[in-house]
């Protein structure tokens, strides 16, 4: 079956940085674009950042842009998202998720496939 594992969340002080990975299994990765969302507690997902198939095209959320960067190594099957200059408002759990439609979407409804979260603290 499909499997998007997140690892690399952590607790960071405020203006440090992380790298988050995805890796996938049960799917042909590399016709899937990615994405990242987030969700704090007692707020809706949001989303984050997005990748296309190739790699070649990104697309980020205003709160990400400038700070994040999303890529991906179709040869590992693996999704990142390095953060930096990081805030407390950036504390939130971070999930991965695949598209079938190589669109560079926002909406969490129309991602296929989804993993299960890391949580990423962020003090002040």
């Amino acid at each position: 079956q499909v499997q998007l594992v997140e690892s690399g969340g952590g607790l960071v002080q405020a203006g440090g940085s992380l790298r988050l990975s995805c890796a996938a299994s049960g799917l042909t990765f590399s016709v899937y674009a990615m994405g990242w969302f987030r969700q704090a507690p007692g707020k809706e997902r949001e989303f984050v950042a997005a990748i296309d198939r190739s790699g070649y095209r990104t697309y980020y959320s205003d709160s990400g842009e400038g700070r994040f960067s999303i890529s991906r190594d179709n040869a590992k099957n693996t999704v990142y998202l390095q953060m930096n200059s990081l805030k407390p408002e950036d504390t939130a759990v971070y999930y991965c998720a695949a598209n079938s439609k190589n669109a560079l979407i926002t909406s969490s409804q129309l991602y296929d496939y989804w993993g299960q979260g890391t949580q990423v603290t962020v003090s002040s």
